[in-house]
């Protein structure tokens, strides 16, 4: 069985400055740059109702779209997608640099205190499109992976493992050009609760503002598994809503 989850661009950001690009906000492997956040701010509802519900439904927030499943236990969640080619969005300014990410991760939904993600962000500016692979054990900084090739169309495989609480690894697998890279965590700040598994794609915040939102057309996750089952019907389904 393959569980599939489509995620498609349909809302553009509200005004915000013009950010940095990825290569000023992870300055290079290993260092962090600008401080990049990640919790889903839920708009209609609130966290609250995400605890006691037990079917698929939909929630909105302003910067997170895709599925969340809420449970016990888990400690390993994996995806696949097709990276898009991401472009300005409609009536979008040349000059700005539009982002977009796609990750999966462990927590960070209704447990807040910490997030063990990987995934891809893209970029459009002007006619210019970057892409770059990352990590992150949120609230630390998202770091980027070095000699990581990652072209519009690939095929990329990822992976967030916790072998516990302030422990795991994640893993990049680009199944286009065979390349794979892994990130192993220790020792973490911030204490992973295993009760969110997520397949999400982002638009995220520098600062306490978001990132001006990249049209990235469809982003499908396919294989979306978790302990290795795969199966989201009963995950809650996050829809963006700004402006």
């Amino acid at each position: 069985m393959r569980a599939t989850l489509i995620v498609s661009t349909f809302a553009w950001a509200s005004a915000a400055v013009i950010n940095p690009s990825f290569s000023q906000r992870r300055q290079r492997a290993g260092e962090p740059s600008l401080r990049r956040t990640g919790l889903p701010q839920v708009l209609d509802g609130g966290l609250d109702s995400l605890r006691i519900d037990n079917t698929t439904h939909a929630e909105y927030t302003s910067n997170w779209a895709g599925a969340v499943l809420i449970g016990t236990g888990y400690t390993t969640v994996s995806g696949t997608i097709v990276v898009p080619k991401p472009s300005v969005p409609p009536g979008g300014s040349s000059t700005r640099t539009y982002y977009a990410s796609a990750w999966v991760g462990i927590d960070g939904s209704t447990c807040q205190s910490a997030i063990l993600q990987t995934g891809v962000d893209f970029s459009a500016k002007g006619g210019t499109v970057t892409y770059e692979g990352w990590y992150e054990w949120y609230p630390d900084y998202s770091y980027r992976f070095a000699n990581f090739k990652i072209t519009g169309g690939d095929v990329i495989t990822m992976t967030a493992t916790a072998t516990g609480k302030n422990s795991g690894s994640v893993t990049l697998e680009n199944k286009t050009t065979g390349q794979s890279v892994t990130h192993v965590f220790t020792n973490q700040v911030g204490d992973l609760c295993q009760t969110n598994a997520e397949w999400i794609v982002e638009d995220f915040s520098q600062g306490n503002s978001l990132v001006p939102f990249a049209n990235f057309g469809t982003v499908v996750f396919t294989n979306a598994s978790v302990n290795g089952v795969a199966g989201l019907d009963k995950a809650v389904i996050y829809d963006i809503k700004q402006g």
